[in-house]
């Protein structure tokens, strides 16, 4: 069988993470409004509907949320609850300052998802608040908590 694609990684890579969702036109709204994540692409077929979001700046290293809704008649899970990312798990979204975290908070509380406002935790945790989406599953805001750094340094 012939490859669909004329491109591929160089190396094995982690290239995304998939949610099961209930309404996926409420889940890319809401996380367009509560992430930085954009709306790379959106699909439909005989199963259901698809949507990828990520950041269009890194072509060479994607790395997608995706978002699955599949229809009644034809979801290979169907009968089995909706998985979700939580109390503990979660999806984790680091930004360049406490005040883009506190807008992020504000944000989330005006529209009922803030689960743990803005906190800070010891390191390397750094400053975080909590917020749920549609489905119940946790994203964590933080900023200064290290990951950016520290990839910074050990993978140069």
């Amino acid at each position: 069988m012939d490859d669909n694609y004329p491109v591929h990684p160089p190396q094995a890579r982690w290239t995304h993470v998939a949610l099961r969702v209930t309404d996926i036109a409420v889940s890319i709204d809401w996380y367009a409004r509560h992430t930085p994540l954009k709306l790379l692409d959106k699909r439909q077929d005989d199963h259901g509907f698809a949507a990828w979001l990520g950041h269009d700046d890194s072509p060479d290293k994607p790395f997608i949320l995706v978002l699955a809704q599949f229809l009644p008649d034809s979801d290979p899970f169907k009968g089995a609850p909706i998985a979700t990312l939580a109390p503990f798990a979660h999806l984790g979204i680091e930004v360049p300052s406490r005040n883009e975290l506190e807008s992020a908070a504000r944000r989330a509380d005006d529209d009922g998802c803030l689960v743990t406002p803005p906190t800070d935790m010891p390191p390397p945790i750094g400053y975080i608040c909590m917020i749920r989406d549609p489905d119940g599953n946790m994203i964590e805001i933080s900023h200064d908590q290290g990951v950016y750094a520290h990839a910074q340094k050990v993978m140069r």
